[in-house]
């Protein structure tokens, strides 16, 4: 019996979808993988905006979504990996989306030194 020894690419994405339920990532070789949109909570509770802005990152080895600072490999999809973030970091997270940003970036105001002389 022979076997071929082929070789092996990483698989990279090519194009993605989020719905208000699944993660679609179509695969260069053709694949089309699909998981829960709850197994991403960011990008579960991103707008339709931030999850249509999306970047494939290193010749599209993982998927970046940079308004929800969101990465995912896609080793990661294929092996059934969920978001591995922990409680605290994902309510760190939402409590940072609920301050405006403009409050954070205000210069605190400057007292007028009079000068002397």
């Amino acid at each position: 019996m022979t076997t071929s020894a082929l070789a092996t690419e990483a698989a990279a994405a090519k194009t993605v979808k989020v719905t208000d339920r699944t993660l679609i990532v179509e695969l260069r070789d053709g694949r089309v993988v699909s998981v829960p949109l709850s197994w991403y909570p960011r990008l579960a509770a991103g707008s339709g905006t931030e999850r249509r802005r999306w970047e494939l990152v290193g010749a599209g080895l993982g998927i970046h979504w940079p308004g929800l600072d969101e990465d995912i490999s896609v080793q990661g999809l294929l092996d059934g990996h969920r978001s591995g973030e922990s409680r605290e970091s994902l309510n760190r997270w939402r409590a940072s989306r609920r301050r405006p940003a403009n409050n954070r970036m205000q210069p605190s105001a400057r007292r007028k030194v009079k000068r002397r002389g």
